[in-house]
Formats: structure tokens, C-alpha cells, sequence
């Protein structure tokens, strides 16, 4: 076997790894986390999650957890301590919502 068909196999298989862990990182919230975070006095702020990085709802035809598409998507909630949402600032001189924009 060659070292290039080492270093592409290597390649190869550190891609697929990634590629599965994204995906298993995107599924749903369980009921267990939702449950965790509710438990923890968080509450749903929408438009706060950077791209990718919401906890769910990032509108139709997404999965839920980690499919934002942009920054502040206004659709895309992640959770935060209580009673700070509407006092996070974000760009443009908006702010966090409890519902979404």
C-alpha cells in the first residue's frame, strides 16, 4: 500500500466521521434535554442562535436542532437563562424575542 492511498484513506475516513457526528448532532431536542433546560429556569429566545447552532423550530423543512441557516435566524430559538431574552442584544439594535420574528 503507497502513502498516498494511505493519506487518502485516512482522509476518507476522517470525513465520514464528521459527516455522521454533524448528523447525529442535528436530530431533535429529546424530551430528557427539553426537560433538563425547562428544569434549569430556560426559556425559548428567538433569533439570538448563530448559524447552526439553534436548539429547534428553524421554520419549514429543517429538522430542528442545528439547522439555522444564518445568524439571528428570527424563526430558530436556542434556550437561555431566564429572563434574559429580550435583553440580549444582537445586531442592528435588535434584541432577543420570545416569539418568533
Amino acid at each position: 500500500m503507497s502513502a498516498k492511498h494511505v493519506v487518502t484513506t485516512l482522509a476518507l475516513a476522517g470525513a465520514m466521521s464528521t459527516a455522521l457526528a454533524t448528523l447525529a448532532a442535528a436530530g431533535p431536542l429529546t424530551k430528557a434535554e427539553a426537560d433538563a433546560a425547562v428544569a434549569a429556569k430556560k426559556e425559548k429566545c428567538f433569533g439570538v442562535a448563530l448559524k447552526g447552532q439553534n436548539d429547534c423550530a428553524a421554520g419549514p423543512g429543517t429538522t430542528c436542532q442545528g439547522t439555522s441557516t444564518v445568524d439571528f435566524q428570527g424563526n430558530a430559538w436556542k434556550f437561555v437563562q431566564g429572563g434574559t431574552c429580550t435583553s440580549i442584544d444582537l445586531p442592528g439594535g435588535k434584541k432577543g424575542s420570545l416569539k418568533p420574528v
